[in-house]
């Protein structure tokens, strides 16, 4: 951020001839954000258009309010219920002004961070503020909760939607009424509020056009310098993929080497970010060859690609250089979110094609069936498909910026709302974070491997149920015979536990269902020197859910990665001598992490 002259008063009083300067010079950066807005527009690089989440929007919450107003009574029950909740907040409220002691109305959860200021509590003005806030709130939930005869579907649009528009609307989002913000405003007598406009022009600017919200300092990160460190070579390359090999760490190594398949939907450096954070290193110093594919980050000439092309230009092409440098026509596997669907689907191909090439395979936080696939499915139905199709049939790619704001809206009051106050209201840049800063990495996607994700898995969900056409080959699970290691994170919102546990009775080998604590990257990106978190196991993936699996389950403190490790050396402990990188056979292409994971959107 460049550097910005505020008048700010040295004491605590408020001044107020500064805060009439520093009020002046935020407008004035306001104005710089306005036109970094239209800039593009107005030079026609970007044309606006309304996006189709607004018109799906618009219908569920209309088919929402047709219910509560189609009949009188209950229309005046709706009335009522609200009003009967402002009626006893003013009370509580008129009561406190008297001195008296009075309960609250309603409480927020103990874990909302929005309301853990103490003046929330303490000044009534702002309590009385926030009470309002979540009396409205949880009435507009009931409203969809308590609507008869909306379909599952739309019920879970319903309620997305309703959330999204209920955080955007909460008090903590305004300075007026964020008592955080309002006392930084008068103590600093508003430079907060200079520094923030000219991150939101910047942040706009950095958008080109539209609104980029940093989540972490990108000053002091950078990939191949303080991320993606480990000392490795790309060996091949493609279209598609860059393939790395990384250089071993012992005298000893596994015999059969490791190919992670990382999701094309992001970097495969959130496997590799600080050293002190690295799976790969992790890996590496435990005596694996550790081989990677690191995703092209495509634009429109390659938006033909198909899931096809990924699976037999990615992995299938990756096993083939593994056996050219290393000699072992067997791997190991991982997949990593989307990139184990696409490991999935690899393994029931090569079952069915009869060829032996893996060894086992570890799912890291990765759906094979979605009947349970959580939020995203409010994004996914034929309507909403077909749009999307159509805009991508125009720039042949997905944007990554829309698929990120898409996971970032899944939990929005943490990783929209809270940097919009404190970024733009609070004037304070965020630091610098090795994992926020892969997440703000985004990456676009092939429209045809897209489209074909999209309605094979999410839509139809024809991997599980024996239907999924790949390479004109029928697909089933289970005749993949491999071990498999399955693990889910129990805060997870793309890849919910009870869904990954649901999909470990498709493979027709034994699987091993891992639960670990925390999300879908925390909870994976956990090393086991941090001493954080926990996970579960359980032998039992039979019928059933995922309460009673806890219920059973022993705990154990720490890492996953540790019993990780175990396990793949029960199934292969053979060891063979270091191995050079590539080979004489594969001459180095260029240092690890490669030139594609440079590629920015």
């Amino acid at each position: 951020m460049n550097d910005v002259s505020v008048e700010a008063h040295t004491g605590k009083k408020f001044d107020p001839e500064a805060f009439a300067m520093n009020f002046a010079k935020a407008m004035e950066n306001s104005g710089k954000a306005l036109a970094a807005y239209l800039k593009p527009r107005e030079s026609g690089e970007v044309v606006d258009k309304p996006p189709n989440e607004l018109t799906e929007m618009v219908k569920t919450l209309t088919a929402v309010a047709e219910y509560w107003l189609s009949d009188n009574e209950r229309s005046s029950d709706l009335q009522t219920r609200i009003a009967k909740g402002y009626l006893d907040l003013w009370g509580s409220a008129v009561r406190r002004m008297a001195g008296e002691e009075a309960p609250p109305a309603i409480s927020p959860a103990p874990r909302d961070k929005r309301f853990a200021d103490p003046e929330w509590k303490s000044n009534q003005f702002f309590d009385f503020v926030m009470q309002l806030y979540l009396l409205t709130a949880q009435w507009a939930h009931d409203l969809v909760r308590n609507a008869e005869g909306l379909d599952p579907h739309t019920r879970k649009k319903a309620e997305f939607y309703v959330g999204q528009i209920t955080n955007a609307l909460s008090p903590s989002n305004f300075v007026l009424t964020n008592p955080e913000v309002l006392r930084e405003t008068i103590t600093s007598s508003g430079s907060n509020l200079v520094r923030g406009m000219q991150m939101l022009a910047e942040d706009i600017e950095a958008g080109k056009g539209t609104l980029k919200i940093r989540q972490s300092d990108p000053a002091n990160l950078a990939v191949g310098v303080n991320m993606a460190t480990t000392a490795g070579k790309v060996i091949f390359q493609n279209d598609l993929m860059q393939l790395i090999q990384y250089q071993a760490a012992t005298e000893k190594v596994l015999r059969t080497p490791l190919l992670i398949v990382p999701p094309w939907i992001n970097k495969f450096y959130i496997l590799d970010l600080r050293p002190e954070k690295s799976f790969i290193k992790w890996c590496v110093d435990q005596g694996v060859t550790v081989f990677v594919i690191s995703w092209v980050n495509p634009d429109k000439t390659l938006g033909a690609k198909t899931w096809e092309d990924y699976m037999k230009e990615g992995p299938l092409a990756a096993m083939d250089v593994i056996e050219q440098a290393t000699g072992e026509m067997k791997v190991h596997t991982m997949g990593y979110c989307v990139g184990g669907t696409l490991l999935a689907t690899t393994l029931a191909w090569l079952a069915e094609k009869r060829r032996q090439r893996v060894a086992s395979a570890t799912f890291l936080a990765a759906q094979v069936d979605f009947t349970h696939a959580g939020d995203l499915l409010v994004f996914v139905d034929e309507g909403q498909i077909s749009a999307l199709e159509k805009d991508m049939q125009e720039s042949g790619v997905l944007e990554g910026n829309k698929m990120a704001m898409a996971f970032n809206m899944l939990r929005s009051n943490d990783l929209i709302w809270s940097y919009v106050v404190s970024n733009y209201l609070k004037g304070q840049p965020p630091s610098a974070f090795d994992l926020l800063h892969w997440n703000s990495d985004a990456t676009r996607m092939p429209a045809a491997n897209h489209s074909y994700y999209l309605r094979n898995c999410y839509l139809e969900n024809r991997l599980t149920s024996g239907s999924l056409v790949l390479d004109n080959t029928l697909l089933d699970l289970g005749k993949v015979k491999v071990p498999v290691y399955n693990l889910a994170t129990r805060e997870d919102h793309i890849a919910p536990a009870d869904s990954v546990l649901h999909g470990s009775k498709f493979f027709g080998g034994p699987v091993k269902y891992v639960l670990a604590g925390s999300g879908h990257i925390a909870g994976v990106i956990n090393p086991p020197a941090s001493r954080k978190y926990q996970y579960w196991t359980n032998e039992n993936i039979g019928d059933v859910s995922l309460a009673d699996w806890m219920k059973a389950a022993d705990e154990h403190k720490g890492s996953w990665w540790p019993d990780w490790r175990g396990w793949l050396g029960q199934i292969d402990s053979e060891e063979v001598e270091a191995r050079s990188v590539g080979g004489d056979a594969l001459p180095p292409i260029e240092d690890a992490p490669g030139s594609y994971v440079k590629v920015r959107a």
